[in-house]
């Protein structure tokens, strides 16, 4: 069975800094507006069947939420459909902000 891994900030980083990583909030929209992951992409039922038909299965793929624990659900089911390497945040953006990584808003 395809499972994910969670995984913190640090690791998010250094993913980003090795090239391309594919990360999605599934958070609401005004959440996602007020501040997000730089490159993040807003991954909810509108846009889901379009993700899948467009994404890399092969690139890394870290979903985000609030708090690290909706994304865990979200990962195990973006693995299950065929990504094959899925993380979630822990901490979700929470974390991320009090880690004082950079944030994206607009």
């Amino acid at each position: 069975m395809a499972s994910y891994q969670n995984i913190d900030q640090t690791v998010l980083t250094q993913l980003q800094r090795q090239g391309e990583v594919q990360v999605v909030d599934i958070r609401d929209p005004e959440s996602f507006i007020r501040g997000r992951i730089p490159g993040a992409l807003r991954l909810h039922q509108g846009n889901l069947a379009q993700f899948m038909m467009e994404g890399e299965f092969d690139d890394p793929l870290v979903v985000v939420c609030y708090h690290g624990i909706s994304s865990q659900s979200a990962a195990q089911y973006l693995a299950e459909q065929g990504f094959e390497r899925v993380y979630s945040l822990i901490g979700g953006m929470e974390g991320w902000v009090q880690s004082g990584a950079e944030v994206e808003a607009g």
